[in-house]
């Protein structure tokens, strides 16, 4: 059984796809975006012993729940923080700035970690959700700023250290970027009709460095950003994952032409 990881820009059908292909193949073990996951952080906590211990005692009502969504990595604590449903004020934003995403942690630091866990990753039967592709590369773009040359760099340096035989990624595409977009933008909102999905992201990417140095404010700077990344993406596919990247028209796939590459 192969490791298969989803990816696409916001829009394209990823966790319909997921949902799909564990229907078919309910023997592979999911990582949804949240989820504790052993190659990818988002959402997840990186701490260390102490930073562990000084959460625990400044929370002593949620120290079984913390326990019960925590999972040790070596000297390391990784927390699926926003899977605890708790009322007290401040335990989510608290527990965020543990993560190793957002400018959190140096560039060094950063691809170390994110290396390392992928290196070391030796299972199969794997369904990941956003695991590859897309928490990265916004760190990449968005925070650290780098150039598409030097991200298509780093993807070459992490495929060489990992187990390429049971890799298979499936990339999600559609030339109708904005379209995607907008619908997704409408899809996701709350009762009142208030925009959550869409607020979140251009809050997250305005407030970026990269947005506040190119000044980016509007929903086409948005736009433009997705169609940078999914061209990145595709070149990634192309010049350094070969066989084991897969691209499929969003939402227009067929579950017949995916099972024989899994």
């Amino acid at each position: 059984m192969k490791n298969i990881f989803i990816e696409g820009i916001p829009g394209m059908g990823k966790s319909t796809l997921l949902n799909a292909i564990h229907r078919e193949k309910p023997e592979y073990r999911i990582f949804r975006e949240g989820d504790y996951s052993p190659v990818e952080l988002a959402w997840c906590t990186w701490m260390s012993e102490s930073e562990y211990r000084e959460v625990l005692h400044r929370y002593p009502s949620l120290v079984e729940e913390i326990e019960k969504n925590k999972v040790r990595e070596g000297n390391h604590f990784v927390v699926s923080y926003t899977k605890i449903l708790t009322d007290i004020p401040g335990f989510h934003k608290d527990l965020e700035r543990y993560e190793i995403y957002n400018g959190r942690k140096s560039l060094q630091e950063f691809e170390e970690i994110v290396l390392s866990r992928h290196w070391n990753f030796s299972c199969k039967g794997c369904l990941f959700e956003c695991s590859f592709f897309q928490n990265m590369i916004e760190e990449f773009m968005l925070y650290h700023l780098l150039s598409d040359e030097e991200i298509l760099s780093f993807y070459e340096k992490l495929f060489w250290g990992m187990n390429r035989e049971d890799f298979l990624l499936l990339y999600l595409y559609s030339d109708r970027t904005k379209e995607c977009i907008e619908v997704i933008r409408k899809e996701r909102c709350d009762n009142q009709g208030n925009e959550l999905w869409y607020t979140l992201m251009r809050e997250y990417f305005v407030n970026s460095p990269y947005g506040t140095e190119h000044g980016c404010k509007s929903f086409e700077d948005l736009i433009d950003h997705f169609k940078r990344r999914q061209k990145l993406e595709l070149q990634i596919i192309e010049h350094v994952l070969g066989r084991n990247g897969r691209i499929l028209s969003a939402k227009e796939w067929k579950m017949e032409e995916i099972l024989p590459l899994l």
